[in-house]
């Protein structure tokens, strides 16, 4: 039976029990999972919402946009890659209820602005793919999410403007950056990462390889420069949540990283991929160009949504 109130000796309890549900869908590179006690930062947390008989919050950065490969992708708005994302956090938050009634809420972080001239998508494919995702919520009545963006904080500035602002006031310097990546191998996994991505999304490159990979080994650094900026800025707006990541996240680290669908490796999501129906009414993530000879593309609202396996031969 849910719990409407929690007195001063069950917060703790309550919180390991809620976490324990997030565990199995834990994003990490760790190879050995780990059990609640090891997240403390994450239990603390949890069992403070718990004390005041608040819904938990959790805040995840991510769903930025589209990639602009489109090798990768089926275009520049969310599809059902997103859409599953979106109702396996709901579904999460709906779980939650079952043994806390005040529940939980995510806030989904978008946070293409922050880095769009880095990676190369127009910031207005940024806007429709954050409009787009609040669409799917209403339409799909996943009313435990919310999107929040650059917007609800700088309004209409000009998105130059808004990145100029959150990376002097927020983002770390190139030098400490730098530094961080050499001593730590965590950073260094971040950095590589998302250099991988940087040169897998230039779609149209005519120079040498050996180019654009420094080229994107440069770029790197801002974005995680900018995306350090974004993540102190969610701080100060919601200082209480509850932070999770789409990147993997080693065990007892401050932020929670969170897989939301299966995929061939840690690294990739919705946003970089396509969405695959399989035989066994699964589904799995991989690039477009991979999804086309296993099966075929199915449309949703009039525009490519996802693939389905093809039968077996």
């Amino acid at each position: 039976m849910p719990l409407t109130t929690a007195p001063d000796t069950l917060p703790a309890s309550i919180a390991t029990e809620i976490l324990n549900l997030l565990l199995p869908h834990h994003r990490t590179t760790d190879r050995v999972p780990a059990p609640a006690e090891a997240f403390p930062h994450q239990l603390r947390r949890i069992a403070a919402f718990v004390r005041d008989g608040a819904p938990i919050v959790f805040t995840l950065p991510g769903f930025p946009c589209k990639s602009p490969n489109p090798t990768k992708v089926l275009g520049h708005l969310p599809d059902q890659g997103e859409r599953l994302s979106l109702t396996f956090l709901n579904t999460l938050c709906t779980q939650i209820e079952r043994i806390y009634s005040p529940g939980a809420h995510v806030i989904i972080c978008s946070d293409g602005h922050a880095f769009g001239d880095l990676i190369g998508v127009p910031d207005d494919h940024i806007d429709a793919y954050a409009d787009d995702l609040r669409i799917q919520m209403g339409r799909m009545d996943l009313h435990r999410l919310s999107v929040f963006d650059l917007r609800d904080v700088l309004g209409d500035l000009p998105h130059d403007t808004k990145r100029t602002h959150i990376h002097e006031r927020y983002a770390p310097t190139l030098e400490a950056l730098r530094a961080e990546t050499r001593a730590d191998d965590q950073a260094l996994a971040l950095y590589r990462g998302i250099t991988r991505f940087l040169v897998e999304d230039t779609a149209d490159w005519t120079g040498t390889r050996s180019a654009l990979q420094r080229g994107c080994r440069q770029r790197a650094y801002g974005v995680i420069q900018r995306s350090r900026a974004w993540g102190a800025l969610i701080a100060e707006q919601h200082p209480r949540a509850v932070r999770l990541s789409i990147h993997p996240q080693p065990i007892g680290a401050p932020k929670f990283g969170i897989r939301l669908l299966d995929a061939p490796d840690a690294w990739t999501t919705p946003w970089h991929s396509t969405a695959l129906h399989r035989r066994d009414d699964t589904w799995t993530l991989l690039p477009h160009r991979q999804a086309i000879p296993r099966g075929r593309l199915m449309m949703q609202d009039g525009r490519p949504s996802h693939f389905e396996e093809n039968p077996a031969a």
